[in-house]
């Protein structure tokens, strides 16, 4: 699945030897028509995201909204010959317009994390940004699917949830918490220390290995389960929970990284994308699409969780199981709990009171 997105890209790309059969992967063949809208199209995971969805031959129209500066990303990407056509949009006055006839909607809409910024912060001004977007989306595209990247996830999605209900519209099938960069990252470590072979060509260097993550999408919520990552490695306990405090501290170790001049906003664009494309191909009929994602969910108590979902024609199609965990990861699923419960209760608490 991500593969072959990639190495689409990687096709329509100008490497030497290539030739124009290559190309006919980017030609709309019999693939439906489908719009994708992204909200916050000109911020720094919207722009990169944008582009990403630009090069994805699922997508015949794209929507690019934001509150300024839409314009121009607009105009920028249209400029790349692929399928879609480009528009854009800004301002309340044309959410609407960016809306109507959308089939996917990705929201990374609102401020990204800087040094010692916390999730409340991000909570006290995403919140009411997201909870706008969802009301509009109520309005004029109730049966999207919405891809949440907006944090804290944890409390966003219950957010979108309850504007929905409350607008009748809710479809728990049809709304996602996008984990899949916690997902990514768990890969990526994984394969550095598991020695597991690198494939690809060009820029399409990918890790053959892969490893579901469960939980939320902050912190100790976040539980990877290498237990069950393919390929086997015979790793050592100190290993498994360094790999574990890694993937779960990796938005944080970028944010540092950065100095105070951004977020781990191209990693984030590049799992947006491949869950973005997971749900396209969901859409199609393409079977047997799996994805981490925050979802609601009965695999535990709470109302909320991420766990593998297989994704179809409706959205949602199968929540599955943990599967068998160990000992290890038994006591993590424990410990996330009390914390997820409460950004959950949060969220809702927000949508309620506001």
């Amino acid at each position: 699945m991500r593969t072959s997105m990639l190495k689409s890209i990687v096709r329509r790309s100008s490497v030497p030897g290539v030739s124009s059969v290559s190309r006919r992967g980017f030609a709309s063949g019999s693939a439906p028509e489908r719009k994708v809208a992204v909200l916050g199209a000109a911020g720094g995971i919207g722009q990169p995201l944008s582009l990403l969805m630009k090069l994805n031959p699922l997508v015949s129209r794209l929507a690019l909204y934001d509150i300024a500066g839409t314009p121009g990303v607009a105009a920028d990407v249209s400029h790349i010959n692929t399928r879609s056509e480009v528009a854009g949009f800004a301002g309340e006055e044309q959410l609407g317009q960016a809306l109507e006839g959308a089939d996917v909607v990705i929201i990374p809409a609102g401020v990204p994390r800087k040094p010692g910024m916390t999730r409340d912060d991000l909570f006290n001004i995403n919140a009411g940004i997201v909870k706008s977007l969802c009301t509009a989306i109520a309005k004029y595209c109730p049966h999207a699917l919405v891809n949440m990247i907006s944090n804290p996830v944890n409390s966003t999605v219950p957010i979108a949830a309850e504007v929905f209900k409350k607008a009748g519209t809710y479809d728990e099938k049809r709304l996602f918490g996008v984990t899949t960069l916690d997902v990514v990252r768990a890969k990526t470590f994984y394969a550095g220390k598991a020695r597991a072979n690198v494939a690809g060509t060009f820029l399409c260097l990918l890790p053959e290995v892969n490893v579901p993550v469960v939980g939320g999408h902050a912190g100790i919520t976040i539980l990877p389960l290498f237990s069950q990552a393919t390929p086997t490695a015979n790793l050592s306990d100190e290993e498994i929970e360094a790999l574990t405090k890694r993937t779960q501290d990796g938005g944080t170790e970028v944010v540092e990284a950065k100095a105070g001049k951004g977020s781990a906003t191209l990693s984030m664009a590049y799992a947006g994308a491949i869950f973005a494309d997971a749900c396209l191909k969901g859409l199609n009929g393409v079977p047997d699409v799996v994805e981490c994602s925050f979802v609601q969910s009965n695999v535990t108590e709470l109302p909320f969780f991420a766990s593998k979902v297989r994704l179809g024609k409706n959205g949602v199609e199968e929540v599955l199981g943990l599967g068998q965990l160990t000992d290890y990861e038994k006591k993590g699923l424990e410990a996330l709990k009390p914390e997820l419960l409460s950004s959950i209760e949060k969220g809702i608490k927000f949508a309620n009171a506001n």
